[in-house]
């Protein structure tokens, strides 16, 4: 049996302000014909503008969704409508699910299967020994010499700029420095770094920008450093600087590494604009191993994001994870589908915020280079401008939600940790409902 969501839980899954407002209005058990839940899956026929009505299931396990409406929009107003109901506990349960969801459910499971069939291929291949590859190896391995050698002298320039830029002072520093500097080193095939480069102009901007200018140039020349040095670096640390240089790592190599399962909280997101995409930041946090995890998803203007992972929930999963010093992003490989543990639905395990404190220091030992990483705070009492000590990010100040939900009493709070300070995530009320922030 699925744990029910709050209301808030379901609207965060609406790709849009009016794709809430929508399915508000279709949360009515008169515009429903039937509906139902299985425990697993909810389903329900509603009245549309035609002579049929429109079928809407979701498979809350995922959660995945299927509707005949013509919406684009994913999920669309009658699957989150179905779910407003479910959530007020409007949907009587079924022992059965009619025929049409049935079958939707196992051509899913039919999918499901070949995927993983797929992976686990795909991580043999990776284990075989091969033959007769010698020459493809030796193309490939002339071509990242080729690449490393550009990508060497591009930084070595942008280690001679930051060093005239120190010494001119940081008065100087102009946009369009900037953004020459960034093209070079897109030329010199160090998109990563370019990346790190274009985003001075927004510190620049900021109150504080003296300061935060001093710690992105010291940043940068870190990895620059770190770089034309990796050959003395820990592999997993040389494989971090790599990586975030710029060289990329494929999907498929992701998958046929090695799977870490767990039952993952999912502690929060957050949706940022970046290059004309939106990108959606999913943290989790793994129940026995204490792990964190990041889940990246990224779509273009007017399409929707992943909404497969509800904020306030625990899924048992096999997560596949990017390598690096501090591995932090990562990839679901599987998820299953089994019966809840006892105590399922209890609050994801915090620490104090001194603890907190130590894991971040321990990140940051691995991978310097880290933004942020997820915390889960126990028995701290929020303020206006800092939670249990902690300060909180200039965006987040004033929390009135978190603040209320306290009541001046300490709370779990989970959150992501940045340079900058603290971006509350989600919390949770005395009944261990997930209030999102």
């Amino acid at each position: 049996m699925i744990e029910r969501w709050s209301l808030d839980q379901v609207l965060a899954l609406a790709p849009d302000a009016s794709s809430r407002k929508a399915a508000q209005g279709v949360a009515a058990a008169g515009k429903w014909s039937s509906r139902g839940t299985t425990g697993s899956v909810l389903y329900g026929e509603c009245a549309g503008s035609g002579s049929k009505p429109y079928l809407a299931c979701v498979d809350l396990t995922e959660p995945a969704y299927r509707c005949s409406c013509p919406s684009r929009k994913f999920p669309c107003k009658h699957a989150l409508g179905l779910l407003l109901l479910w959530s007020a506990d409007g949907v009587p349960a079924e022992e059965a699910a009619p025929q049409w969801v049935t079958e939707w459910l196992d051509g899913r499971a039919e999918r499901a299967a070949r995927s993983a069939a797929r992976a686990e291929t795909s991580r043999d291949d990776a284990a075989a020994p091969t033959t007769g590859a010698g020459a493809g190896a030796a193309g490939v391995g002339k071509a990242e010499s080729v690449r490393q050698a550009r990508v060497g002298a591009g930084l070595a320039e942008l280690e001679r700029w930051l060093a005239d830029q120190i010494r001119q002072g940081l008065a100087s520093s102009a946009e369009h420095d900037w953004d020459g500097l960034a093209k070079r080193l897109i030329d010199a095939q160090a998109p990563g770094v370019a990346g790190l480069v274009s985003r001075l102009t927004q510190v620049r901007a900021e109150d504080d920008w003296p300061g935060r200018l001093l710690e992105e140039y010291a940043l940068i020349n870190l990895l620059a450093v770190a770089h034309r040095r990796r050959a003395e670096l820990p592999a997993p640390l040389a494989e971090t600087v790599r990586i975030r240089t710029g060289f990329p790592v494929t999907r498929e190599e992701v998958l046929a590494g090695p799977a870490v399962r767990d039952h993952w909280h999912v502690l929060g997101r957050r949706d940022d604009e970046h290059d004309r995409l939106t990108a959606r930041r999913v943290w989790l946090k793994g129940r026995a191993t204490g792990r964190a995890a990041l889940i990246l998803s990224f779509a273009p203007p007017g399409q929707a994001l992943d909404a497969s992972l509800v904020t306030g929930a625990t899924i048992d999963a096999d997560l596949a994870f990017y390598p690096g010093a501090a591995p932090l992003r990562a990839l679901v490989a599987a998820r299953h589908d089994t019966d809840p543990l006892p105590g399922e639905g209890a609050l994801p395990a915090g620490v104090p915020a001194g603890e907190a404190l130590e894991e971040v220091a321990r990140v940051l030992a691995d991978d310097p280079w880290t933004e942020s990483w997820p915390l889960v705070l126990a028995g701290v009492v929020p303020g206006r401008t800092a939670v249990g000590g902690l300060p909180l990010h200039p965006r987040a100040r004033d929390p009135w939600r978190l603040i209320a939900v306290s009541g001046g009493r300490p709370v779990t709070l989970a959150a992501e940790w940045t340079p900058q300070g603290l971006r509350p995530l989600t919390t949770y009320d005395d009944d261990g409902t997930a209030v999102l922030l």
